[in-house]
């Protein structure tokens, strides 16, 4: 039966005022210092789960940190857990173009009814905190320790089963933190964030191993020696065990396949062969081999095997938005959210194996806090091209500086500087078109990059509403 002409005016004038309230509070949260300035301390976070009954001990946690890969491997354990029958809440930062994507429930993104509720549940509180704050000479609540409220909140209403839970930035003084991990999982830490975390691997480590707690199990990435040591000491001094990659858990064998990859994944209590993993490169599947065993770890202490068909379907069904993703074809544009050194790097390594073009045309926008030399030279062995432009952040660095870079790497006949983003991707398709019928552009140097050539070629979304 179709509404009547009164039901549906009433619901478009829903729609209208929900749109209208969603934009005031996110006005209202963007107002706040933002997610790359954080105030480190835990108080802030803390005293507002305080006053809020603690949400965050409403249901178990699976805390995930590291350099690179944080935001694909929460995605994966999610999908893992989600076809084993739970309920999930995932918070993952940052989003493509959606605030809302960074809140997930059961693989959606929170309603805009569910967070505007939310909102209104918890805004006296953090207004709370944020006087309380100011009194005694320090800041309000920030942007990220805002959202952290906001999801826990959230999570515990639905309410979920595992909330997967991916740090901001470090972790031991991280919003997030103020949730005590079952599963911790360390993902490959490198160098990133330097001005606040510190500017060595042993420094940033410190702060990252932050996030496991007494009894907690260390689900660990390949790491560096010093990080792995730092890593063993932590678990000691809190009593929590570790699951190491290649000494507890592995991936076995994998192979490039049409759209993805196969891969055969040797778990804490089982061997999973023959699985399919809709994403391109090996740090893909080392993420996957993570995901799975951090499964393992929480469903049954690592000593129970997971149904096989449990996995071989939670894999499959992976998405990743903005991790060397297809968005258009004739000629192929990828995007890829690389920012740093290890991200530049693992992107090399999977467009060499995943790939075969004729001519391969970067746009590359970095943002000026961000080490763009390491950036550069780590794409140019596989770049024919390169057009440089910037994205509308304010972070952005500037075309000429970036271009000035870019020409003392690639040579200047291999550089094209173009400022504003929808012309440099016109030119860079029309660059890679050049190369025939296996011309391609790579758009990447950023997370802010990846999300405007997704919108600019109808790529935007990441999945529906939640109810």
């Amino acid at each position: 039966m179709s509404p009547r002409p009164d039901d549906a005016q009433r619901e478009a004038a829903r729609q209208v005022e929900q749109h209208r309230r969603m934009r005031e509070i996110e006005d209202a949260i963007l107002a706040r210092t933002p997610e790359h300035m954080p105030e480190p301390s835990l108080h802030r976070v803390a005293r507002a789960m305080e006053l809020l009954g603690d949400p965050q001990k409403a249901f178990p946690v699976i805390h995930i940190t590291g350099t690179n890969g944080k935001t694909s491997t929460a995605r994966i354990i999610e999908r893992l857990l989600r076809e084993a029958g739970l309920s999930t809440g995932r918070f993952t930062s940052p989003h493509l173009h959606d605030l809302r994507e960074r809140i997930s429930l059961n693989g959606n993104l929170i309603s805009r009814e569910r967070f505007i509720a939310t909102w209104d549940d918890i805004a006296p509180f953090i207004e709370i905190v944020d006087a309380e704050s100011v009194a005694a000479d320090g800041p309000p609540m920030t942007y990220f320790e805002v959202l952290t409220v906001v999801a826990y909140a959230a999570f515990a209403d639905a309410p979920i089963d595992v909330a997967i839970i991916e740090v901001g930035l470090g972790g031991r003084w991280d919003a997030t933190n103020v949730a005590d991990a079952t599963v911790a999982v360390l993902a490959p830490i490198a160098i990133d964030h330097t001005r606040l975390l510190g500017d060595t691997l042993e420094l940033i480590a410190s702060e990252k191993r932050g996030i496991i707690k007494p009894g907690t199990i260390a689900v660990v990435a390949r790491q560096e020696p010093e990080v792995d040591e730092l890593i063993a000491e932590r678990v000691e001094e809190v009593g929590a065990s570790v699951r190491r990659i290649d000494q507890d858990f592995s991936l076995n064998e994998r192979e490039p396949a049409v759209g993805g990859q196969q891969v055969s994944i040797q778990g804490l209590a089982a061997i999973y062969p023959d699985l399919f993993l809709p994403l391109y490169g090996e740090h893909q599947a080392l993420n996957a081999s993570i995901a799975v065993a951090a499964v393992e770890a929480f469903l049954g202490g690592g000593e129970q095997p997971l149904e096989t068909e449990i996995v071989t379907t939670g894999l499959a069904e992976v998405t990743s938005p903005g991790r060397l993703e297809i968005v258009r074809r004739s000629p192929t544009v990828l995007v890829d959210a690389a920012h740093n050194l290890a991200g530049a790097q693992a992107l090399r390594e999977a467009l060499n194996d995943s790939f075969t073009f004729t001519k391969l045309v970067g746009l590359v926008a970095i943002l000026q806090d961000k080490d763009a030399d390491a950036i550069l030279e780590a794409l140019e062995p596989m770049l024919d091209h390169v057009v440089i432009s910037r994205t509308t952040s304010a972070r952005a660095m500037s075309p000429t500086e970036l271009g000035k870079l870019a020409e003392e790497i690639f040579g200047e006949d291999r550089v094209t500087v173009i400022r504003d983003l929808p012309d440099a991707l016109d030119q860079a398709a029309a660059l890679a078109d050049d190369g025939g019928v296996g011309g391609g552009v790579l758009a990447t140097g950023s997370v802010v990059t990846a999300a405007e050539v997704r919108l600019l070629v109808g790529a935007g979304g990441d999945g529906a509403e939640s109810s």
